[in-house]
């Protein structure tokens, strides 16, 4: 007969364990404990506190501090799963010293940090200034469009939740019409009582969404943005804005970030939930400068150049710059298209194929002021001196007798039974009065001149790698709701950040 070792599952041994030694040396917990016992200063949350006398020990903020942030370089933003992990997860429970809170004291942990956070960061800030990491030469500014805990369905103005209140109205009514007839016929249905209850769940479900529109309604005002034109409100999240991004249209906020060009430590972190970036520019500098006065180093980037991409160039911003001479270097929109170093940047793309002839398939002779469409069919005249986005333009069309019999129709037309003739425009240059203000022609001249491009270059990357280095962490949207809650949120995703930079390049004692 086969013979086994032994095995009682009832069978106990002692494991002596020192938490110190499970964080070892080179390693990103390693160097989060270290900061945290050694350079932060934590005096500032015993004013959290009213238990000197009477009430139950408060867990030490050092030990939230770490458990908060370790969880969050693991892509961890769930207080339960923070809370679960530092029951199994060894690494967790050293950085604890076995010590188990609660998820809701997690959460409100994280929720209530408030100004307590920045004060972190700016440790963290003054430990990499002194080791070294910070050069104080370059700093380039961008964001980051991350979606937030909130819904973009419930985003709108008050137009746009009139609409939907009275469509989810007629909906109600049509359905309570519905049951009526129903009743009264006593129509047969094949499954009457389950047909039934998912038309009730409906309707309430549909009365609830109704009545929680009207009292946004009548209980809020409509949202303003910077041109005086009514901009989205979030009923879930009022300080979230609707932001168009690379995954596609998301609720959520911009976590913008100043990045120092020696070795990518983040000198500012903000989030703000505004979908335009134009405003975010001179606020960002004027962080950067206050965390360096703050550890001591007062005027030590006032030489230093801000690079930033076309989502921060505006007239209003620029002149903000100039105003306190600041050394900038913003580019526009335009920017590529008048370097020589991007006129074949498209050559190795596949051309697209265009559903509809573009206005070089028309025949334009500008001496004669004629124009010609592909069915061999001359447009008439409409405009020889219209102005279009800021551009001269002449403006030609089609008319009904050559526009609705014509062959070509579909290829001339993207919705040909909506539209009933082609209009077609050939630019001649910016209107006089629409040429970049001077702040904005000035940095124009500016980033074009060979030192310019030389140095803005260098923006992407400097700050990309460090979205990227986040987001890859697992940090790709915000838990929380409010303004200053996503603030403190982003500002901890970038200590992360800094801390890592701290274990690669940085001295933690072992």
């Amino acid at each position: 007969m086969a013979r086994y070792r032994h095995y009682d599952p009832q069978q106990t041994k002692m494991i002596a364990v020192s938490y110190g030694r499970q964080l070892l040396p080179g390693s990103f917990e390693h160097a989060l404990s270290y900061l945290i016992d050694n350079e932060i200063d934590l005096d500032r949350f015993a004013a959290r506190f009213k238990n000197d006398d009477t009430g139950a020990p408060a867990y030490d903020p050092a030990v939230l501090l770490k458990v908060v942030l370790f969880a969050y370089s693991r892509g961890i933003t769930s207080s339960r799963t923070m809370a679960r992990a530092c029951l199994e997860n060894v690494v967790f429970i050293a950085l604890a010293c076995d010590q188990q809170p609660h998820f809701t004291t997690l959460a409100n942990f994280v929720a209530t940090l408030g100004k307590d956070v920045e004060a972190v960061f700016r440790d963290v800030l003054l430990v990499c200034n002194t080791q070294g990491l910070i050069g104080k030469n370059m700093f380039a500014i961008d964001g980051c469009k991350l979606p937030s805990n909130a819904s973009k369905e419930w985003s709108g103005t008050r137009a746009d939740f009139e609409r939907k209140a009275a469509k989810m109205e007629r909906a109600v009514a049509h359905l309570v019409k519905t049951h009526a007839e129903q009743d009264a016929s006593e129509a047969l249905d094949p499954n009457p009582d389950k047909q039934r209850e998912h038309e009730e769940r409906t309707l309430a479900t549909l009365r609830r969404n109704a009545e929680k529109l009207r009292s946004a309604l009548a209980n809020t005002s409509e949202r303003i943005g910077a041109k005086g034109k009514p901009i989205k409100r979030n009923l879930t999240d009022a300080d979230s804005a609707t932001l168009k991004s690379g995954h596609g249209v998301v609720q959520g906020y911009i976590g913008v970030a100043a990045v120092d060009g020696a070795c990518q430590v983040i000198v500012e972190a903000q989030a703000h939930g505004t979908p335009q970036e134009h405003d975010l520019l001179k606020p960002v500098i004027d962080g950067v400068r206050q965390h360096f006065k703050a550890i001591g180093e007062a005027g030590a980037v006032d030489d230093a150049a801000y690079l930033a991409d076309a989502g921060y160039h505006s007239e209003r911003g620029l002149k903000a710059l100039a105003a306190e001479d600041i050394d900038g270097y913003i580019a526009d929109g335009t920017m590529r298209k008048r370097d020589p170093r991007y006129a074949k940047a498209n050559v190795h793309k596949r051309p697209s194929k265009a559903k509809t002839f573009l206005p070089k398939d028309f025949t334009f002779d500008r001496e004669q002021g004629t124009c010609v469409c592909p069915a061999n069919k001359t447009l008439k005249l409409n405009s020889a001196n219209a102005i279009i986005s800021g551009r001269n333009a002449i403006v030609f069309k089609g008319t009904a007798a050559t526009c609705d019999a014509c062959p070509l129709r579909s290829q001339c037309l993207r919705k040909p039974d909506l539209t009933a003739v082609r209009q077609v425009a050939f630019f001649e240059g910016a209107v006089a009065s629409k040429l970049p203000n001077p702040h904005c022609r000035a940095m124009r001249e500016k980033i074009d001149s060979d030192k310019g491009r030389a140095i803005y270059a260098q923006r992407m990357g400097l700050i990309e790698p460090v979205f990227g280095h986040i987001q890859q962490r697992g940090l790709r949207r915000f838990t929380l709701r409010g303004q200053t809650k996503v603030d403190t949120q982003w500002k901890l995703f970038c200590i992360v950040h800094n801390v890592a930079k701290l274990q690669v390049y940085g001295k933690m004692a072992a």
